[in-house]
């Protein structure tokens, strides 16, 4: 005969609520440790990377008296994507006084399509070499590019050369760590949603007891016969 939850002893169904509670709590701990985690890799992050500087010269396309003026536009484009080849960056690789290989992973070039103007940005973990980086390149471009601005009918001119920047680009232990305590919170909060609960794979109760069930199939009940019948018909057979 099985004891329904009512019948149940009572030292029973108070060590399954304090287990449950228990399931609870550890599930909900999981949140502000992933959270912990996240803050220290990104103050270790923040502490251990090396600081990042970068400075940014700029340099505009002018067409010429004859030329039409969207072909400044159109050529400031093509001198961005020039900017970081291998023959503007052999030229630069003297002033900048390091290799193409290592200038060409230091050294971005930014375009706009309303503007003829052409950012170049050089990174480094000192300023001094950043700028050095940027001014090398733009000077590069500029040799390169007024070298046939006869022909294209636009020269490239400076606009504003780079100069070492004050504080550095990458973010600091403080924000590192906000930023690495979010994204494990984002991570907890994660794998909770995404977490079975036991109550919804075992049908139990939040305290421990098994939950009632309805509309179970009702089960069929054996009489045995009785004993003289059963003996009456055998000595028929017989």
């Amino acid at each position: 005969m099985t004891e329904s939850p009512e019948q149940e002893p009572a030292p029973h169904r108070q060590k399954g609520r304090v287990r449950a509670r228990f399931a609870r709590l550890f599930r909900w701990w999981t949140l502000p440790v992933w959270v912990l985690v996240g803050a220290i890799g990104g103050a270790a992050y923040g502490l251990l990377a090396p600081r990042q500087y970068t400075a940014t010269s700029y340099a505009i396309a002018v067409p010429a008296k004859e030329a039409q003026p969207g072909a400044a536009l159109g050529f400031a484009q093509a001198y961005g994507r020039i900017a970081t080849s291998d023959s503007t960056l052999a030229y630069a690789r003297v002033a900048a006084a390091m290799p193409v290989r290592k200038l060409r992973s230091q050294v971005r070039t930014e375009t706009s399509p309303d503007s003829p103007m052409i950012a170049i940005t050089g990174t480094s973990s000192r300023p001094g070499e950043a700028a050095d980086i940027a001014n090398a390149v733009a000077d590069a471009l500029f040799v390169s590019s007024n070298q046939v601005a006869k022909s294209t009918g636009v020269r490239l001119l400076s606009f504003s050369q780079a100069i070492p920047p004050a504080s550095p680009t990458s973010p600091s232990a403080r924000v590192a760590t906000a930023v690495g305590g979010c994204t494990g919170g984002l991570l907890g909060g994660l794998i909770l949603l995404v977490r079975p609960r036991r109550g919804d794979r075992s049908g139990a109760r939040g305290d421990g007891t098994a939950a009632p069930e309805t509309g179970q199939p009702a089960t069929a009940t054996v009489v045995p016969a009785p004993a003289g019948e059963a003996t009456g018909k055998q000595r028929g057979r017989v």
